[in-house]
């Protein structure tokens, strides 16, 4: 494994911890709508950091479709039984597959998905620009 992509994984973990530390920090200071739909962009940040530890060379829309695809999944999968059933018994349950079907969420998920698919872009380009000089270990 190169040391970009482990400086690339190790960059993944703290940004996640950061996107859950924020999101607990407005869970324990705020109540209502910022409390909800910061949570569900959250939860998709969160998921796009995953994305990119997972796979290092992914590409930031495809990075983004999956994120925003997963965060659906688990948001459609509410409709059924089984996210409340498991939530109801475990706490990490709970914070993984949450517990109700929310129509909102489906729209804050790409919210905090989309800035990082951009930051990603512009990041990505800019290393693969011909004025820097580490293109050529590329």
């Amino acid at each position: 494994m190169s040391l970009a992509m482990r400086w690339t994984r190790l960059l993944m973990v703290v940004a996640a911890l950061g996107f859950a530390g924020a999101a607990y920090a407005i869970r324990a200071t705020m109540d209502g709508p910022v409390e909800q739909y910061s949570g569900a962009a959250l939860s998709g940040a969160i998921v796009y950091t995953i994305v990119i530890f997972i796979w290092p060379p992914v590409s930031p829309l495809l990075a983004g479709g999956i994120a925003i695809a997963y965060c659906w999944f688990i948001e459609f999968a509410q409709l059924t039984s089984i996210p409340a059933t498991l939530s109801q018994h475990n706490w990490l349950a709970r914070q993984l597959l949450g517990a109700q079907f929310d129509l909102v969420d489906v729209a804050w998920y790409p919210v905090g998905v989309i800035p990082l698919v951009v930051a990603h872009w512009f990041l990505r380009a800019r290393a693969r620009s011909p004025r820097n000089p580490r293109t050529a270990e590329t």
